[in-house]
């Protein structure tokens, strides 16, 4: 199994899908329950990513600053 870390567009693209299931009118509650447990993984690697690139454009920005 890879370790390769997701991308966000990857990431967003499943939180999109776990939405588009939990809103299906034919999703069972079993099947929305875990859609939900999905988008909701995709959800916290969506954010983890766009919180590391807010920290690095900071880094970036203060050192523009300093010059």
């Amino acid at each position: 199994m890879s370790s390769k870390k997701p991308s966000f567009e990857d990431s967003l693209k499943k939180l999109e899908t776990a939405s588009e299931k939990i809103r299906s009118q034919e999703a069972s509650l079993e099947d929305a329950i875990k859609s939900y447990k999905e988008g909701l993984e995709a959800y916290n690697e969506c954010r983890k990513i766009l919180d590391e690139a807010v920290q690095e454009i900071e880094t970036l920005t203060k050192k523009v600053e300093e010059k």
